[in-house]
């Protein structure tokens, strides 16, 4: 098993990699602890560099976290899988040959439908679940990036890196839209190191993901009360890109789900209100009880 960083900061761990089966994975791991690891899985087109400081590193506070970059993902190899399905197996292959047989798991947007198939898949890697932006198998509404409120800003010519993201990750209001420029400052903190973006090749697999994981026969959301883990689910009430009505089916058909929304912000809510977000979360992930107050 590779030896982690002492690094308490996703501003300046190194990237590493790691070869498993076919592909080698980009990753990092910072903070440390006696608190059971966190394994961090990503959003649309997101890379090791869309993670903000300001939600992994006072999670990094008692424990490690790990970043990863999924298949044909930043400094990833291979291909992006057009399946949720595809993309768990290349977890679980990171994980397997990283030696970490039990975790904690932060799925964001595209990463909560993975966490979700995992846990699914094997049950004994996850002990607790944070889902944030995301969506349940046959949910609805899920990244239809044509829709006028998404397809203007991503083809917006003057839109471009960060700043796309801040317009469809916060609420257009004054006071969304400063939480989302103070983000984007955030991010640019890290300046050397970086994974190459996401371009059409990897956003078109990802939407082809999107659109399969839409589908389901028989009973729909007949597989989330088999998933028993706490699940602390999160999504701001004005989400464009995933509608928090999805999060609303995630809270009533998990059977140890505790769901938590915020006002006045969209898709990238945990990072508009970070602090809240991260205290909540640290003290669901400590708790011994998902029903715990916090």
């Amino acid at each position: 098993m590779p030896s982690s960083t002492t690094t308490a900061s996703c501003i300046t761990a190194q990237t590493q990699f790691l070869h498993a089966r076919n592909d080698t994975y980009a990753y990092r791991r910072f903070g440390g602890g006696p608190a059971c690891p966190l394994l961090c899985l990503q959003h649309f087109m997101g890379t090791l560099d869309n993670w903000d400081p300001a939600v992994a590193d006072p999670l990094a506070s008692g424990r490690e976290v790990i970043l990863f970059d999924n298949a044909g993902v930043g400094r990833s190899t291979g291909r992006v899988p057009h399946t949720i399905q595809g993309m768990a197996t290349h977890v679980l292959a990171f994980v397997d040959a990283l030696g970490v047989t039990t975790c904690d798991v932060l799925g964001f947007s595209l990463g909560g439908m993975v966490a979700q198939q995992i846990a699914l898949e094997r049950p004994s890697i996850f002990r607790k679940m944070v889902l944030v932006g995301t969506a349940p198998r046959g949910g609805q509404d899920v990244m239809h990036v044509e829709k006028p409120s998404l397809a203007k800003p991503f083809s917006d010519p003057t839109l471009r890196g960060y700043a796309r993201l801040q317009r469809i990750f916060f609420a257009p209001t004054e006071s969304s839209q400063a939480a989302g420029q103070a983000f984007v400052a955030r991010l640019a903190q890290r300046s050397d190191d970086l994974d190459p973006p996401s371009g059409p090749e990897v956003a078109a697999a990802q939407i082809a993901a999107f659109r399969e994981w839409e589908q389901f026969s028989g009973e729909r959301f007949a597989d989330l009360p088999t998933i028993v883990q706490p699940t602390l689910v999160v999504n701001g009430v004005h989400d464009e890109m995933i509608p928090v009505s999805n999060s609303y089916s995630l809270g009533a058909h998990l059977p140890n789900a505790v769901l938590l929304t915020y006002p006045d912000s969209g898709h990238g809510s945990l990072f508009q209100f970070h602090e809240s977000f991260t205290r909540q979360a640290a003290a669901f992930l400590g708790s011994d009880s998902p029903f715990a107050p916090y």
